[in-house]
């Protein structure tokens, strides 16, 4: 999809922090850090958000959970902490219409919500 800018980083389109990469997933540097580490992972494939799993398939989805771990682990908060967030729809906050996890850490993050 050429107007998603997830999709366009994606493609090597527009420059990204890029903490991790393989076929199916990337993972770049949050531009506005709600944390001192805040790292986005996308699949390159597009899905809308979380509520579209189920055409993404299991075996997708469970690759994606672990390269994002394999994220945290390369961003170097692993053994510290972080936090996984998914936000689906505008009440939940959604601002960009492609499935992303925003991995959060790099100090003490505070309670949920």
């Amino acid at each position: 999809m050429s107007e998603c800018i997830f999709c366009r980083i994606a493609a090597g389109e527009i420059p990204a922090d890029i903490v991790a990469n393989d076929d199916e997933f990337i993972a770049f540097r949050d531009l506005h850090p709600l944390a001192p580490t805040h790292v986005l992972v996308v699949p390159k494939r597009h899905l809308r958000s979380l509520d579209e799993i189920e055409a993404f398939g299991d075996a997708a989805a469970g690759r994606m959970l672990r390269f994002t771990a394999a994220a945290a682990r390369s961003a170097g908060i692993a053994t510290s902490g972080y936090r996984v967030v998914s936000n689906t729809g505008p009440d939940a906050g959604q601002e960009v219409d492609h499935l992303h996890w925003h991995i959060i850490g790099g100090g003490p993050l505070g309670g949920m919500v």
